[in-house]
């Protein structure tokens, strides 16, 4: 499914590969100031989160060193409180079930959320996609 999409797993990369967003548009809620020590991270959610947080386009967050995982769900939760417990489990913390991450092409469902991300998308250069995995027979 990953590769129908366009995205490979880690260590698979090509010259000039870039993630797309879900969709061409960005919204960013917050003003053009930004905090010293802290990045403008993108994030593109699948419809249904964002339908659910009232969105259109690319989500653009605020958030501080170190960009990881956790820090770009804790920023993302933060400021759409109706997300928490949609995308990691409310008690464990972990990643829902058939939703993957994608940072630069790369699968980072499985990657601990305390790593830090590329910095093309700490650096918002290219976003971190959420997707919603499909299951079935």
């Amino acid at each position: 499914m990953a590769e129908k999409l366009g995205l490979r797993g880690p260590g698979k990369k090509e010259a000039g590969d870039r993630a797309k967003g879900i969709s061409g548009q960005k919204v960013s809620e917050s003003p053009n100031t930004q905090s010293p020590g802290a990045a403008q991270v993108s994030v593109a959610l699948p419809y249904h989160l964002r339908n659910l947080a009232r969105v259109d386009g690319d989500v653009c967050l605020e958030v501080s060193a170190p960009v990881t995982l956790r820090a770009v769900l804790n920023a993302l939760e933060a400021r759409y409180p109706v997300l928490s417990g949609t995308i990691r489990d409310h008690d464990t913390g972990k990643r829902r079930p058939f939703l993957r991450f994608f940072a630069c092409q790369e699968d980072w469902s499985h990657e601990s959320m305390d790593t830090e991300l590329p910095e093309s998308i700490a650096t918002g250069r290219e976003p971190l996609l959420i997707l919603g995995a499909i299951a079935g027979g």
